[in-house]
């Protein structure tokens, strides 16, 4: 007998996941427990684990580009 973690999502669990994930903020909360919650599928919470590593990404990379367009512009327009 397998256990419940370990068992296959089905289709219309994975459609149901990517309507959830278009939902702002919900998608970020609803990652956080698929990720880390007792009751989800093995594949779906390292799917939820491995996207929140992207989500973590994408903000190191926006926050540097943000500071990077900041400075540019402090020091474009310190002169006047």
């Amino acid at each position: 007998m397998q256990n419940s973690n370990q068992l296959n999502v089905s289709v219309g669990n994975w459609f149901v996941t990517i309507l959830l994930m278009a939902i702002p903020i919900v998608n970020i909360i609803l990652l956080f427990v698929w990720a880390f919650g007792s009751n989800t599928p093995e594949c779906k919470a390292n799917w939820a684990k491995a996207s929140l590593i992207w989500f973590a990404i994408a903000i190191v990379f926006y926050v540097l580009f943000a500071l990077i367009i900041g400075v540019g512009a402090s020091s474009m327009f310190s002169g006047y």
